[in-house]
């Protein structure tokens, strides 16, 4: 089959689930990533071992699991990311927080400014930083095990030989008793959960059913729990004039940048995301 058939099949097969738009840009991943095929090679023959490979992929897709997963991998900035299930998805709109703490890294141009990332997941956070930043010294905390266990595999993977002043714990930020056995920080970064319960029924359905929701949803009586302890984390662990970024809720970011205000953080500042929306939050520590 030419390339054009076989991304015809694909798109035949996807569509109803997610629209001929989406679906043709999944058959390109899949192409690309999968069998290292592209429309400019459209010559190449298919193989039947490779039509089966596509069979079983499609599959998984049709049953509404995530590409990403499929395949293994994520695109964030520029790099592939190991992905399961036990991490989220990286996505465009973290793009946006990962180069504001880029752009703060360079300007202030400190020797081996220390990171932490918490709830570091696939690492795609941090580890970006680490590698387009690679004289910063970098700890990143998660909760789960299984997460833990990706963000080491991507650090070896994105790093390589350069996996130096990494540092990939297991800890929960809300266990405020651990906070003593981590060191002062010039950076501290968090994209935490910050979808309250009661918001469940906006959020896609391949999102709920395959991505981890200990990383998504909070309580609907605290949507700001981890805004909250995370500035009080600051408050003890972050060193004076360093900064925290935040990745937050367009609905209730108002509400988290208010909380840094009244913590007694200065320049608290709230950043749109490619869509518009209020996505990023950023302050410093006087």
């Amino acid at each position: 089959m030419k390339f054009t058939e076989v991304q015809t099949r694909i798109v035949r097969q996807l569509t109803n689930r997610y629209g001929a738009g989406e679906a043709l840009s999944i058959a390109r991943i899949v192409l690309e990533d999968a069998f290292v095929w592209y429309a400019h090679t459209s010559d190449r023959v298919f193989s039947g071992e490779e039509t089966a490979k596509l069979e079983a992929i499609c599959a998984r897709l049709v049953a509404g699991e995530p590409v990403q997963y499929v395949l293994g991998e994520a695109d964030f900035f520029g790099l592939k990311f190991m992905v399961n299930p036990a991490v989220l998805i990286p996505r465009q709109e973290t793009e946006v927080l990962v180069d504001a703490v880029l752009q703060h890294l360079k300007t202030n141009a400190l020797l081996r400014p220390s990171l932490l990332d918490i709830g570091v997941g696939s690492g795609c956070i941090g580890l970006t930083l680490k590698k387009k930043y690679p004289s910063l010294q970098l700890t990143g905390l998660e909760k789960s095990s299984d997460a833990r266990a990706v963000a080491v595999e991507n650090a070896q993977k994105i790093l390589g030989e350069k996996n130096v002043g990494v540092s990939l714990v297991q800890g929960d930020i809300l266990d405020t008793s651990t906070w003593q056995y981590l060191p002062d920080f010039d950076v501290v970064v968090s994209n935490p959960p910050y979808i309250p319960e009661n918001e469940k029924h906006l959020v896609p359905q391949h999102v709920k059913d395959y991505e981890p929701s200990l990383a998504l949803f909070v309580e609907t009586s605290d949507p700001l729990l981890f805004y909250r302890v995370i500035a009080d984390f600051c408050l003890k662990k972050l060193r004076p004039n360093g900064a925290l970024f935040f990745e937050c809720n367009e609905f209730n970011a108002v509400e988290a940048a208010e909380i840094l205000s009244q913590k007694g953080f200065i320049n608290v500042c709230l950043q749109k995301d490619l869509s518009g929306a209020d996505r990023m939050l950023w302050a410093q520590k006087r």
